[in-house]
C-alpha cells in the first residue's frame, strides 16, 4: 500500500489540463487542495489547418495519391506532455516536493514517463492510470485514496 502523506503532491492531468493538488493531512481523511492549474485551448485538428493535405503524382498517367496532413491537435497533446514534464522539473529541483502521485489516462501517462526527468521520476510514490480532471475533489480525494490502497 502506498500511502498519501501529507505535503504529497498530486498531479491531475489529461492532454489539455493539469491540475497540481496538494495533500494537506493524512493517507486516512486525505484534504486535497488546488493550489496551480495548467490549461491550453486545443481546438481539433480541422480547426488548426491551414490548407488540404496535397497530392503528388504516382507512376501512372493521371494517377495521385494523397499525403496525410499534420495532425495539429495530437502535436499539442504531446507538446502539452512535454511542458507538464518541465514545469515538474523546475519544481523538483527547487525542492518544492519529496512525493508525486500522478493521475491520468494510460496514454497520457505513457507520454508523460518518456518526458520526465529523472530527478523527478525518483520522487513519484504511485501512478494512477485514470482520467479524473472533470471530477470534483471530493471524488478525486476518495478515487485516488482507494487506488493507492491496491498498490
Amino acid at each position: 500500500m502506498v500511502e498519501l502523506k501529507q505535503g504529497t503532491w498530486v498531479v491531475v492531468t489529461d492532454s489539455e489540463k493539469a491540475l497540481f493538488l496538494r495533500n494537506l493531512t493524512d493517507h486516512e481523511n486525505p484534504n486535497l487542495e488546488v493550489f496551480d492549474e495548467e490549461a491550453q485551448a486545443n481546438p481539433s485538428d480541422r480547426e488548426q489547418g491551414a490548407n488540404r493535405p496535397g497530392r503528388m503524382h504516382d507512376g501512372g498517367v493521371g494517377q495521385r495519391s494523397a499525403l496525410d496532413d499534420t495532425d495539429w491537435h495530437d502535436l499539442q497533446k504531446e507538446r502539452f506532455a512535454a511542458d507538464l514534464a518541465d514545469q515538474l522539473y523546475a519544481e523538483a529541483h527547487k525542492g518544492a516536493f519529496d512525493r508525486l502521485v500522478l493521475v491520468a489516462s494510460p496514454s497520457v501517462l505513457g507520454d508523460l514517463r518518456s518526458e520526465l526527468h529523472k530527478e523527478v521520476s525518483d520522487k513519484i510514490v504511485a501512478e494512477v492510470p485514470k482520467t479524473l480532471t472533470n471530477h470534483p475533489l471530493r471524488d478525486i480525494e476518495k478515487l485516488v485514496k482507494k487506488e493507492l490502497e491496491s498498490f
